[in-house]
């Protein structure tokens, strides 16, 4: 197990809501609008990010009408390794400070980043569907996530990153001085090469995976890194001295690790992803969610958010997506409106049925 003791204070429409005596497996059943996913969306944010609605802050905060003010919310759980509590970890919000999410482990305050050196989450939803045929940016979203669940140090030089391609084209903006430009393209070539390298180790990772499962009742998918620019600090460094006029007129960098693309092609037809069908796709991308969830379980304990993925799958898919999740070490979190497509499952899973925000131990 990774997760017991789960608390939410104010989240969403849960006013006050706990789940103790999780199990490897974990159901929450119910139906549409019952408050399912807000508590795999609590789960989420117990990783660095914006959680899997990526949402603003201040929509997290239950409201008892919908006109008051944002006000502050939080969630909590005991980290459990080996069947002993190794850790207490939450996060939340103040009610003068909505917009700022904080971050406390074993009782002491901490970055949202030094939640991935304890727990490694990911997770699946109806809104990723799209991913394949989504923006590039989305796919990066996707692999920086999946990275992070295997080099917690990750979203430290994302966030990095981000901050100083963000200062350049200021400075380009600007006309700002040579030796200014000289320092900060030097943070973006040392965070850059870094995310780059990350993230093709991480493609790597899942490629080796996926080449040991069968192209059935999952269609495999075969993935390739495409870096967005130089990948090695020198000649990142370079290419951004090179490119600042370029850059200056365009109002932004035209290369480097923040143009990164993840390709995908279905095994079995060499068709690109985004063309294939949405069974297809579907399919695909449960195949990578399960290989990565094997990667993020071989260190720190893990946890796999699965929104209303089984309901939508036939007999034979679903019968073996729960025997590979029953054979991995993550400890599986799953929605949908009824118990049947559980059946399987239901004897060895702790189970609670939620209504209008509130939970019920079945």
């Amino acid at each position: 197990m990774a997760l017991d003791k789960i608390t939410l204070q104010n989240f969403r429409n849960h006013a006050s809501s706990e789940l103790v005596e999780t199990a490897h497996f974990n159901l929450l059943v119910g139906e549409n609008g019952a408050g399912k996913t807000n508590v795999l969306e609590a789960l989420s944010l117990l990783s660095p990010g914006r959680g899997l609605r990526r949402a603003n802050l201040a929509e997290l905060a239950r409201r008892a009408n919908p006109e008051d003010e944002p006000g502050a919310f939080a969630i909590g759980a005991s980290l459990i390794e080996q069947g002993q509590v190794s850790a207490r970890i939450g996060t939340y919000t103040e009610p003068d400070r909505p917009n700022r999410r904080l971050v406390r482990i074993n009782g002491a305050d901490a970055p949202a980043s030094a939640l991935s050196e304890w727990l490694a989450i990911s997770w699946l939803t109806p809104a990723m569907d799209g991913l394949f045929t989504d923006s590039a940016g989305a796919r990066r979203r996707f692999v920086d996530r999946m990275t992070l669940a295997v080099e917690p140090g990750h979203a430290k030089h994302v966030t990095s990153l981000e901050n100083a391609l963000r200062e350049r084209n200021k400075l380009l903006e600007t006309g700002g001085e040579p030796r200014w430009l000289d320092a900060i393209e030097a943070q973006v070539a040392q965070h850059g090469a870094v995310v780059a390298q990350n993230r093709a180790r991480l493609i790597d990772l899942l490629a080796d995976e996926l080449s040991a499962v069968p192209p059935e009742p999952f269609a495999r998918p075969i993935l390739a890194y495409r870096p967005g620019g130089p990948t090695d600090v020198a000649e990142l460094l370079a290419e951004l001295a090179r490119a600042r006029p370029r850059d200056r007129a365009a109002g932004r960098a035209l290369s480097g690790p923040h143009r990164d693309e993840l390709d995908v092609v279905m095994a079995s037809s060499g068709v690109p992803a985004a063309s294939c069908s949405t069974g297809e796709q579907k399919a695909m991308l449960i195949a990578i969610t399960l290989a990565h969830g094997v990667l993020a379980s071989s260190g720190r304990p893990s946890v796999l958010l699965l929104d209303e993925v089984a309901a939508h799958l036939d007999p034979v898919r679903r019968a073996e997506l729960f025997r590979r999740l029953g054979t991995g070490k993550a400890q599986i979190w799953m929605t949908g409106t009824e118990l049947a497509p559980f059946a399987e499952i239901e004897s060895e899973a702790a189970t609670w049925r939620v209504s209008r925000g509130k939970l019920e131990r079945l």
